[in-house]
C-alpha cells in the first residue's frame, strides 16, 4: 500500500499507453470466457476469438488515421500483411504471458500500486485520487479486479522482453563513429526551384491526354458506391430521453463532490515497523516495542524525523525519502492510518498506529484544505452524467432486443422504430474507403454493408457495435456499381496530372543545369538564401533527400554544390560552405550512449530472435481463413 513513490519510466510509459486503448475496458473479460468456435488461433491451448482480432483491428485503424491523417485510407486495413501483423502482435503477447508463468515472474502488489499511481488518468492535481479511478473504471463497465489483473500481466511481459532489451554488447569504436557522424555539422545555403514557375509554360495536347488516358484507364474508374438506410441505438442517444429529478441530482452530488472540487488532503511522512497481520504476537510486541523507544527519540528531536525514516523505515518505498508520502486524499490509504492523519494537527507526530502493516510513526507536513464547488455551477455536468449512467443501465437490455428486431423483421425497421423510439437515417454515397458521416469508417460495417447479401437482398444487417455502447443496423438502398470514367469525365484531372508532370520536369531539368554550371564554378547563377548550419539530427528546414545529399558529399574544397529532388518535385540547390566535426565526449559518455544504442538496434534483434524460438517451440494453430489472410 505505501510502496508507491518510486516509479519506473518504463514501466509507466507501458501502463499510460495500454490504459487508453478501449481493450482493457472492454471486452477482455467476454474475450476469455466466450463459447462457440468463433476463434482465429489457439497459442498452447489458449483461444484467441475474432472478436479480440476485430478490437485490434479497429485499434489499429485508430492508430493509423491518426498518423497518417487525410492520406489514410481504410482499404489499408483490408491489406493481409496488416491482418497478419494483428494476429502476430496478438500470438506474441499470448506468448510472453505463458513465458512470464513458466519463468516465474510476478509482480508485487507494492509494484502495481505504484504503476496505477503513476497513470495520469487517476490523477487530480499532479495526485492519485482512489475515487477518480474507481469511478472511471466503473463508468467504462470494467471491473477493478480484472482491470489490475491486465496491468499485472503487461508488467509480467515487460519483466521478460526487460531482459534483452537491457543485454547485449556494442563496441567503443562503433559507438564514437556512430557519434562523431550525428554530431558531424554542415554550414549551407539553399534555394529551391518550384515547378510552380514553369505551370503558365506547359500546356499538354489532346494528343498527350488521349494518350494518358489510355495508358492509365485503371485510374479513373469511379469506385463502387452505396446509400443507406440506417438506426443507431447508443447510450447517449437514449441518454436524452432519460429524466432526473433535482433529489437525485443534488445527492449524486454531495456524494461525488471530489470529482467537481477540490477535496482536503494532507501530507504525511511515516516511519513502519513492520509487522503484518500474519506476524505471531511476539514479532507484534516486539516491533510495537521498538516503535515506542523511537517515538521518544523522535519528539526529543523532531526536526530529524526524515532522517530517522531513512535509518529506520521498513517501508522501501517511502524510507529513502523521509517517509514522506506525498499528499492524498481519504479513500486512497489504509483506513486506520487514514483516520489518524485526518484528526491530526499540523507538524504533529503521533504514534504508534497499528494497521495490517505493522506499526506507524507519523509526522503531518501540511494540509490542503479542499475547495466547495457551488452546486449550481455544476448542475448541468451532474444531471448529464446520472442520464448518462442510467442509459448505460438500459443500454444492456435494450441492446439484445435491438438485435433481434432488426434480425427478425429484416425487411424493414419500422418496428424498431416504434419499439425503441428510434429514427431512420439516411446516408450520402459511401465508397468501400467509407464515408463523411460518422460510423462509416467502420471496418466491420464497410465489409457488411457491400457484401453481396446486403446489395443484392436490400434487408437490414446484424446490429454491429461500432463502440462498447453503440449498435448500428443498416439497409442498402441504392447501388452503383465500380464504372470507368470517359474521356470527358476524366480530362480535368489528367490535364492537371500532366501540367504537373511537365512542370517539375522541366523544374528539374533547369536545376540541373544550373548544378552542374555551380560545380564548374559559375557565379551569380542563384540567389541563395541566408547561411544556416544543419545536422544530421537538426535538419532545419531540409527535406530528409536534400539532407542526405549534403551529408553525403565529400568536400576537399569550398563551397561545394549539391542538388536533390525535393517532395513538390523541383530542385533543391545546396552550397556547402563549410563542415564542422563533432567534438567527442568522454568515454563514460560514449560507454553509455553505447549501451543506448544496443538496446535500440542490436537487443531488438535479440528480442525477435527470442520471440521467434518460443514460437517455434509453441503448440500454435492459425485459422487464416477465419480473418481472411490471403498468403
Amino acid at each position: 500500500m505505501f510502496d508507491f513513490v518510486h516509479r519506473r519510466k518504463r514501466v509507466v510509459q507501458v501502463i499510460m499507453l495500454i490504459a487508453v486503448l478501449p481493450f482493457l475496458f472492454w471486452g477482455l473479460e467476454s474475450y476469455q470466457n466466450q463459447d462457440g468456435e468463433d476463434y482465429i488461433a489457439i497459442v498452447s491451448g489458449e483461444k484467441i476469438h475474432r472478436q479480440e482480432f476485430d478490437q485490434s483491428l479497429r485499434n489499429r485503424y485508430h492508430a493509423m488515421r491518426d498518423a497518417m491523417g487525410d492520406g489514410f485510407d481504410i482499404a489499408m486495413l483490408d491489406d493481409p500483411r496488416v491482418r497478419a501483423s494483428v494476429l502476430e502482435e496478438l500470438i506474441q503477447t499470448r506468448l510472453l504471458n505463458q513465458e512470464a508463468v513458466r519463468l516465474g515472474f510476478a509482480i508485487k502488489d507494492s509494484q502495481l500500486v505504484s504503476a496505477l499511481q503513476s497513470v495520469p488518468q487517476f490523477q487530480q492535481d499532479n495526485e492519485f485520487s482512489n475515487q477518480l479511478y474507481r469511478e472511471l473504471l466503473r463508468d467504462q463497465g470494467m471491473e477493478v479486479v480484472r482491470f489490475e489483473t491486465n496491468i499485472r500481466q503487461e508488467m509480467m511481459r515487460n519483466q521478460v522482453i526487460d531482459g534483452y532489451l537491457k543485454n547485449g554488447f556494442i563496441s567503443n569504436t562503433v559507438a564514437k563513429n556512430i557519434m562523431r557522424l550525428s554530431g558531424e555539422k554542415r554550414e549551407i545555403s539553399s534555394v529551391h526551384i518550384d515547378p510552380a514557375q514553369f505551370a503558365s509554360k506547359v500546356k499538354p495536347s489532346n494528343d498527350e491526354i488521349k494518350e494518358y488516358y489510355g495508358n492509365h484507364q485503371a485510374d479513373f474508374k469511379r469506385p463502387e458506391e452505396i446509400q443507406v438506410e440506417y438506426l443507431v441505438l447508443s447510450v447517449d442517444d437514449l441518454a436524452k430521453n432519460i429524466q432526473v429529478s433535482s433529489e437525485e441530482t443534488k445527492k449524486y452530488f454531495e456524494e461525488h463532490k471530489a470529482k467537481f472540487g477540490q477535496i482536503e488532503e494532507r501530507q504525511a511522512s511515516h516511519i513502519l515497523l513492520s509487522a503484518p497481520a500474519t506476524a505471531s504476537n511476539a514479532d507484534k510486541e516486539k516491533a510495537r516495542s521498538k516503535a515506542e523507544e523511537l517515538l521518544l527519540q523522535i519528539k526529543q528531536a523532531p526536526q530529524n524525523f526524515a532522517k530517522f525514516a531513512k535509518e529506520h523505515s521498513q517501508d522501501a518505498g517511502s524510507s529513502d525519502k523521509g517517509g514522506d508520502l506525498g499528499f492524498f486524499g481519504r479513500n486512497t490509504m489504509d483506513k486506520v492510518f487514514e483516520d489518524e492523519v485526518f484528526q491530526m494537527e499540523k507538524e504533529e507526530i503521533r504514534g504508534p498506529i497499528q494497521t495490517g502493516f505493522g506499526f506507524h510513526i507519523i509526522k503531518l507536513s501540511a494540509i490542503k484544505k479542499g475547495e466547495n464547488i457551488n452546486f449550481d455551477e455544476v448542475k448541468d455536468e451532474v444531471e448529464k452524467k446520472l442520464r448518462r449512467q442510467k442509459s448505460s443501465k438500459d443500454f444492456g437490455e435494450k441492446a439484445e432486443e435491438f438485435r433481434n428486431i432488426v434480425y427478425e423483421e429484416n425487411e424493414s425497421f419500422q418496428l424498431a422504430v416504434e419499439t425503441l423510439k428510434l429514427s431512420i437515417q439516411k446516408s450520402g454515397w459511401i465508397s468501400r474507403a467509407g464515408g463523411k458521416e460518422p460510423y462509416f469508417n467502420n471496418t466491420k460495417l464497410l465489409q457488411v454493408m457491400f457484401s453481396e447479401d446486403a446489395i443484392k437482398n436490400r434487408n437490414n444487417s446484424e446490429a454491429i457495435q461500432i463502440t462498447p455502447d453503440i449498435l448500428i443496423s443498416v439497409r442498402v438502398l441504392d447501388h452503383k456499381p465500380a464504372a470507368m470514367l470517359s474521356i470527358a469525365e476524366a480530362k480535368e484531372k489528367i490535364l492537371q496530372i500532366l501540367e504537373n508532370k511537365k512542370a517539375s520536369d522541366q523544374a528539374l531539368k533547369d536545376g540541373k543545369e544550373k548544378l552542374a554550371r555551380l560545380q564548374k564554378g559559375e557565379k551569380g547563377i542563384v540567389k541563395w538564401a541566408p547561411n544556416q548550419t544543419v545536422a544530421r539530427n537538426d535538419p532545419k528546414d531540409l527535406e530528409e533527400d536534400v539532407l542526405r545529399a549534403v551529408f553525403k558529399a565529400k568536400p576537399f574544397s569550398f563551397p561545394a554544390y549539391v542538388g536533390a529532388i525535393n517532395s513538390q518535385g523541383g530542385f533543391s540547390l545546396v552550397r556547402i560552405s563549410n563542415v564542422i566535426k563533432a567534438k567527442l565526449p568522454d568515454e563514460e559518455k560514449i560507454k553509455l550512449f553505447g549501451k543506448q544504442l544496443q538496446q535500440q538496434v542490436y537487443a531488438q534483434e535479440e528480442l525477435s530472435s527470442y520471440l521467434s524460438a518460443v514460437k517455434q517451440r509453441s503448440d500454435l494453430t492459425v485459422m487464416r481463413d477465419r480473418i481472411e489472410i490471403k498468403e
